[in-house]
């Protein structure tokens, strides 16, 4: 096999070409499986979630249920469950502003390990580049 010194400039040039094709490939291949593996954590966690929320939904059905027939002792059916609507709705509204709130700061899905990693390359080549 021929040292670096015997390749003609041509040889070296395409050795960078296919290097840098390959790094690449590399790169978008580790982006990939990144982004595959968090979206399957992020898919059984929202059907945990979702799971959780149905029974939730019973069970919070069940409580309204519990306060309107509480209230209605002392007030009219009707007012009882105008007050816990409304009760229902303030709730809502908060927990709605705090989880926009929540996304906004989560930030985009962006695989973290691959664009540091195309980075480091980056940064190695540029060194390589202006020895």
């Amino acid at each position: 096999m021929s040292t670096t010194a015997d390749r003609s400039t041509a040889q070296l040039l395409t050795d960078l070409s296919e290097q840098t094709t390959a790094l690449v490939r590399q790169e978008l291949r580790l982006a990939q499986l990144e982004l595959q593996q968090k979206g399957k954590r992020v898919g059984v966690g929202a059907g945990l979630f979702g799971a959780a929320g149905v029974v939730a939904l019973y069970g919070g059905g069940a409580l309204v249920a519990a306060a309107i027939l509480a209230l209605a002792t002392a007030l009219d059916g009707w007012l009882a469950a105008l007050i816990v609507a409304v009760v229902l709705f303030v709730v809502a509204g908060v927990a709605a502003l705090l989880g926009k709130k929540e996304v906004k700061q989560a930030g985009p899905p962006v695989p973290d390990h691959a664009v540091q990693s195309t980075r480091a390359d980056l940064d190695t080549v540029k060194e390589a580049a202006h020895r």
